[in-house]
Formats: C-alpha cells, sequence, structure tokens
C-alpha cells in the first residue's frame, strides 16, 4: 500500500485566482478533500474527477462536523495511502485551526505538510484599497478574533489593543460590532476613529462600509453587513478615500 500524506493548504481569502500554484498543485493531486465553508467552490474544479469530496465548513452557530470528527477523517484517509488535501479559507494558520490539524498528523505519525495562504486581513483589505500600514500612518497591526468577546477565561484584551498598534484588523467581528467598538471606546480610542467593514472580500460580492468607530454601527445595521467579514480599524482607512477620490478626479478629467 502507497504511503497516505496530508497536505494542509491555505485556499486565499474568496478569489480563486489569489491561491497559490503550490496549493493547485496540491488539489489537483488529491485523492480525498476535506474542504471549509470558505473555500471557493471553483477551485474543487481542478480536482481529479474521481476525488472523494467531504464538506466540512463551519458557519456561526452551525458546524457541519465536529474539529475532531475532521481530524479523525483526515487521519483515517491518510493512514488508507489516500494523498488528502485539507483545504481552508485563508492561511490555514491564521484562525484556520491549521495547527490542531498538524499537531494531529504528526501525533498519528502521517507526513504532513502546511501550504500557506493569502490570509483575508491582506487579501480583503487590499482588494478595498486599505494598506495595513503606510508610511506617515501606521507602522504596525495586530490580528485579532472579536468571537471572544464574552470569553472570561482569556478575553480579548482591549485595553492593551486600542493603543498599542496603529491598525487593527478584527476577524469574527461582525456580530459582535457594538461590543468591540464599545470596549475600544471606554479604553480611550478616539471615536473619530477610521472604520471600515469588508464583507465577502476579494470576491463579485464584495462591499466596504467606512465611518468611525462612534458611527459605524448604524451605518452597518442600516447596510445589512454580515459574515464573512472583517473589521479594520485606524488612520489607514483613509487611504481608501482617497484612493476613491483620485480616481473620480481622473475618471472626470478624462470624460
Amino acid at each position: 500500500m502507497k504511503q497516505g500524506s496530508i497536505s494542509i493548504v491555505g485556499a486565499g481569502p474568496g478569489d480563486p485566482e489569489l491561491i497559490t500554484v503550490k496549493a493547485l498543485r496540491r488539489i489537483q493531486s488529491a485523492d480525498v478533500i476535506l474542504y471549509d465553508r470558505l473555500v471557493n467552490e471553483e477551485l474543487l474544479g481542478y480536482a481529479k474527477s474521481d476525488v472523494l469530496r467531504i464538506y466540512c465548513g463551519k458557519a456561526p452557530g452551525l458546524h457541519s462536523m465536529p474539529q475532531e470528527s475532521t481530524q479523525q477523517l483526515m487521519i483515517k484517509y491518510a493512514a488508507a495511502g489516500c494523498h488528502v488535501v485539507r483545504l481552508k479559507g485563508g492561511d490555514p494558520f491564521v484562525f484556520g485551526r491549521g495547527g490542531e490539524e498538524a499537531l494531529e498528523a504528526a501525533a498519528a505519525g502521517i507526513p504532513y505538510e502546511v501550504i500557506p495562504g493569502i490570509t483575508s486581513a491582506i487579501g480583503a483589505a487590499a482588494s478595498a484599497g486599505i494598506p495595513l500600514t503606510h508610511r506617515g500612518l501606521a507602522a504596525s497591526f495586530a490580528i485579532v478574533t472579536g468571537s471572544r468577546c464574552h470569553d472570561q477565561d482569556s478575553p480579548v484584551r482591549w485595553d492593551a489593543l486600542a493603543h498599542s498598534v496603529d491598525t487593527l484588523v478584527i476577524y469574527m467581528g461582525v456580530s459582535k460590532l457594538g461590543e468591540i467598538c464599545d470596549q475600544l471606546l471606554k479604553h480611550g480610542k478616539d471615536p473619530l476613529t477610521p472604520i471600515a467593514l469588508i464583507e465577502n472580500g476579494t470576491t463579485v460580492r464584495e462591499r466596504t462600509v467606512t465611518g468611525t468607530l462612534g458611527s459605524i454601527g448604524k451605518l452597518a445595521a442600516a447596510m445589512r453587513i454580515s459574515n464573512p467579514a472583517i473589521i479594520i480599524i485606524g488612520e489607514v482607512v483613509k487611504v481608501r478615500e482617497e484612493l476613491l477620490s483620485l480616481e473620480k478626479t481622473v475618471r472626470s478629467q478624462i470624460g
């Protein structure tokens, strides 16, 4: 029996053209693909016709399969000699639980590799015209989850994050947007701090809403922003407005 293996692969932020060449090759050679909710299904079209596809996506409050079951399937098929691709949106090691899956493979003695992908913090921000760092505006950024707002054992340190970095990128935070803004304002963040919400970043359904820390809650509700979306907080959001203004000026001059 041939030796099985596991490739933990980042599929990128949504646009199928943003996957890496190496990741695409692993999809093409896979015997089994376990894929997540935020993976663009166009990518599955590159797989072999007889590949076994297993959906194991997780939506907020609705998991099609427990993480433990996903890992057990991954090990089961690799132990049977299959090349298993664990295909994950964004990057496997950025809120993707790829570390847990790598540990599981290592503990089972299964050969594995991790293939990075463009995480949505970088991909969606760039697609929306927002640099996470920008000379004169931001020299640092932090990526944080917004889903631990009520976790008393390991709460998000909004008090530290409010002033320790120039740009904040928050995953899984749209449903907790009001609480996040309240916490940052409580810990001294300026209510006029620019903020952007990017929904379905890098895809044809991308929407970006900008405002300030003090006003974004009403805007988000009016626009019905929903997951998947990321939140970007910081002066770099102004670069998007500048780019849009310059593009409008150029178009008017040409027209």
